[in-house]
Order: structure tokens, then sequence, then C-alpha cells
């Protein structure tokens, strides 16, 4: 199995039930406490709405818990970045930020599993790489995603966040994705959602290499 699998209708169907298995049964305490408390402590609104590309080029709402202050700034986020809140900064440590994503896998707009979507501005849909890695839809975690576990620490303290994305980690990332285009499984795809869980539980919540 390989790319026909990643976008094939078993996996979607998989992934949707989970997900609203994890968002009804296991997570939506989890999710209600995160929303008041960004409620309380940094106001409205709870959920930020981000412009991504997925599948096919199709752009779409991807939901977050929000983290940073209402003000605008680059599409790349750096290690101490002061748009962050302190909530928002333990938000994100521990990946809480994201569960708002399940919505968009029950929706249609992602998968559990695949490749991360990206902004509009670092998208070259003329590009043969991106044509194949926008074959399948993207994901909340994934092969790049493990690798660049601490990516906002990779960024800290660049001169140039967004050059140093766009012209050295991003290709990167593309190059972990087709990788994981060319060999993905159910098996590995329980493996990359194990990993990712374990990057986060592991760690205690920081950062890690």
């Amino acid at each position: 199995m390989s790319t026909r699998y990643a976008r094939s209708a078993l996996k979607s169907v998989i992934e949707r039930t989970l997900a609203a298995v994890l968002l009804l049964v296991g997570l939506a305490p989890v999710m209600a406490a995160c929303a008041i408390a960004v409620a309380l402590r940094d106001g409205w609104p709870v959920i930020y709405v981000s412009t991504r590309v997925g599948r096919s080029g199709r752009r779409f709402g991807l939901l977050k818990f929000r983290t940073m202050r209402l003000e605008t700034g680059r599409a790349i986020t750096a290690g101490g970045d002061p748009r962050i809140t302190p909530l928002g900064s333990v938000l994100r440590r521990w990946k809480l930020d994201e569960l708002p994503q399940l919505w968009n896998v029950i929706r249609g707009d992602m998968s559990l599993i695949g490749p991360r979507p990206e902004s509009p501005e670092f998208v070259d849909e003329t590009s043969a790489v991106w044509a194949e890695i926008l074959e399948v839809p993207p994901g909340i975690t994934g092969a790049a995603s493990v690798a660049y576990f601490n990516e906002e620490e990779t960024l800290r303290g660049a001169s140039d966040p967004i050059a140093l994305y766009r012209n050295r980690i991003l290709p990167e990332k593309l190059a972990i994705e087709r990788r994981y285009l060319n060999s993905c499984s159910p098996g590995g795809d329980a493996r990359l959602l194990i990993h990712t869980l374990r990057r986060i539980f592991g760690s205690g919540g920081r950062q890690v290499e």
C-alpha cells in the first residue's frame, strides 16, 4: 500500500469514525476545559481559523484553540514569539491547541495522519512535488510532524524565520512526506500516531530534540 491507501475511502471512514469517538467520548471534557480557560484568560475568540491548502488544492479553515494575541504578524511562529500568550504557550507545548482539528477530520477536510497542511503562501501548486503531496488529505500529525516536533525551537532566534522555513525546513518536510506517501499503510499510520503521543507525553510537555 502507498499513496493509494493514503487517499482511500476506507482510510477516511476509519479516521472520521475514530475522530468522532475521540471527540465525543474521550476528549470533549479536555476541549471544554481548554475553551473555558482561553475565554477566561485571553478572551474571545476562543477558536483561531487559519486558511490552509488541502487535498487537490482546496482551501479550508484549519481550527485551533487561540494561543496568540489578536495582532498581525508573520505566518511562521518561532519559539519565544511575543504574540504567544502564557496560556497559549502551555496549550502549544502539550499540542492541546490542535484538538479542534478533530472536527476538521470529521468534516472531511483532514485526516488523522497525513502531510501537514500549509498556508497558501508556502504552496506552489505548479510544482510536481506539491502535486504529489496534494493528492491526499492533510493530517493532524504525520511523518514530518514527528520529525519536526520541535519546529518552533528550530526557528527560535533566526534572523529571518520565514526564509529559514521556506528554504530549508519546508523542502526537508516535503521530502519526508513523499517518503511517507510511497510506503504508507495502516500499520505505519498507527506507529506514527503512537510516536506522536510518545513525543508529547514522553517529553513531559516540553519541546524535545
